[in-house]
């Protein structure tokens, strides 16, 4: 039986990586991403993917396919920001 944290925590998975996919359809949908900060996104990426490097040693599947999918996304967001941007 699943322990309820574990059930929780992908919970919050989910929930989470609802924030980048709901970013990447605008972008591709206006083809425009001049309004969204690349800082922001490089230091999102960053941060997540240290918090990868700490679930991989600590052996925690919630944090690891968050943070995982989380740092997938975020590459993608970047790449398509510098693709639309029309500055």
């Amino acid at each position: 039986m699943m322990d309820i944290t574990i059930l929780i925590g992908f919970i919050g998975v989910a929930l989470g990586l609802l924030v980048n996919p709901l970013q990447i359809i605008k972008i591709l949908k206006t083809k425009d991403s001049s309004s969204i900060s690349k800082g922001t996104y490089w230091t999102l990426t960053g941060a997540i993917a240290c918090y990868l490097i700490r679930a991989l040693a600590i052996n925690e599947i919630v944090f690891i396919t968050s943070n995982g999918l989380g740092l997938i996304s975020c590459i993608i967001t970047l790449i398509l920001l510098y693709r639309y941007d029309k500055k």
